[in-house]
């Protein structure tokens, strides 16, 4: 049976106009999108399937789509800086979240890596040092995801430089200024073969964060950095674009090595 994918209230939807202008909108009753080429009731909405065609009072096309992931994290109301999609996607692969993985997050922010991961499935114990951050980061996965994924998102504001509470978990993933801080507590936290990952704008916090890792029993080290470089293509004209998303941070992982047998 074809599933309903009707919008309904609650929804989050982007309308497009001719000029690829977006905007993201949550739909509600009554309510009515507003912008310079006029307004749109959004019960107009309510009720259709994406890819539709919807006119403004003032004549204006639009054309409606619910966000992708990439495309919500983009317009999505921030606390913090995001991981941005370029970094978001390698992240997940590296970190190898699967359903049902325990997994701790520190430094949320605005909660673009988390929702990238609860979507994946895991079980997310995030850490977060302000509370305004907390807050939006909470909104913003269950704007997106809707609340049944906060019964996998479990967010306490606590510096994780200090500790981690929770045992046996399968994946380590950090966002901080310094990680190389949370390498000792990860040691203890992660079962063995569970990976680390941690996202950095500079080179020197990644040579700490490698040091930190060798240190503490971690294996496999790898540190990498993902360029997006779009392409002019019209006809035949066909080059790179003169702009590209170049550096914005390095993703390091690692794996927690097997403890030695005790003698004997």
């Amino acid at each position: 049976m074809r599933p309903d994918r009707r919008l309904r209230p609650g929804d989050q939807i982007q309308l497009i106009d001719r000029k690829d202008r977006r905007y993201l909108v949550t739909l509600a009753e009554g309510a009515e999108f507003h912008s310079h080429a006029g307004v749109i009731p959004h019960d107009q909405m309510i009720g259709q399937e994406e890819g539709i065609e919807l006119r403004s009072t003032r004549g204006a096309a639009f054309v409606l789509y619910r966000p992708t992931l990439a495309e919500f994290v983009l317009k999505m109301k921030r606390g913090a800086q995001v991981i941005y999609p370029k970094d978001l996607g390698p992240m997940l692969l590296l970190a190898d979240i699967f359903p049902g993985a325990r997994v701790l997050e520190s430094g949320i922010g605005s909660g673009a890596l988390s929702m990238t991961m609860l979507r994946a499935g895991a079980e997310i114990h995030g850490y977060e040092l302000r509370a305004d951050f907390a807050a939006r980061a909470k909104a913003n996965v269950e704007a997106f995801l809707g609340a049944e994924a906060m019964d996998r998102y479990h967010v306490e504001e606590r510096d994780c430089y200090e500790g981690i509470d929770v045992a046996d978990l399968d994946r380590v993933v950090l966002d901080l200024p310094e990680p190389w801080q949370v390498v000792p507590h990860a040691a203890g936290a992660l079962r063995s073969g569970g990976v680390i990952v941690a996202y950095t704008p500079s080179i020197l916090q990644v040579t700490q964060f490698r040091d930190a890792l060798e240190q503490h029993g971690f294996v496999m080290a790898e540190t990498v950095e993902v360029l997006n470089r779009t392409w002019h293509v019209e006809g035949q004209a066909v080059r790179p674009d003169h702009r590209m998303v170049a550096h914005t941070g390095f993703l390091t992982h690692a794996r927690r090595g097997v403890a030695a047998s005790p003698p004997g």
